[in-house]
């Protein structure tokens, strides 16, 4: 088993959450991707997209819908400095995944982190669980409480 599918099934068993990991034999990369493997709609997906802060240098995770897409202007007004790209070695140096597998917790360190209202309209969604190959199906309320994310409306 990975290291970084470990630290998101440690993160998630800590948090008291009982969820099965599947692992999808395919690549999940993309939101669609990850809807195929789990029969589900593309805005079930919790897709995780990371930005770094041009003022603080720090990551900032926006947790959003499969479907939406992260407005720029959107997602610095709520992290209250304008954000820029982050690159894949800043991504996997603070969070420990690598970019198509990057899940909403278990990362390295305390990453900010909002998420978007939109993944509340479901029972169940599907998130990243630290590889391209990984997923879980979690209830978005269990995901909200665990990650300790913001609500926030940062989307186009």
């Amino acid at each position: 088993m990975s290291k970084s599918l470990k630290r998101v099934e440690t993160a998630l068993k800590t948090s008291g959450i009982e969820v099965e990991i599947i692992t999808t034999g395919a690549q999940t990369r993309t939101a669609e991707q990850a809807a195929e493997a789990a029969g589900c709609t593309v805005d079930q997906i919790a897709k995780s997209i990371i930005f770094r802060g041009e003022t603080s240098g720090e990551v900032v995770l926006f947790v959003t819908a499969g479907g939406n897409r992260v407005s720029a202007d959107k997602a610095s007004a709520v992290a209250g400095e304008a954000l820029g790209k982050a690159d894949a070695a800043l991504i996997r140096a603070v969070t420990g995944f690598a970019i198509g597998g990057v899940a909403p917790l278990g990362h390295l360190t305390p990453v900010r982190s909002y998420l978007d209202p939109r993944l509340m309209d479901f029972t169940q969604i599907w998130a990243a669980a630290g590889t391209p190959q990984h997923i879980f199906a979690i209830a978005p309320a269990d995901l909200h409480r665990i990650t300790g994310a913001e609500l926030a409306d940062f989307t186009e």
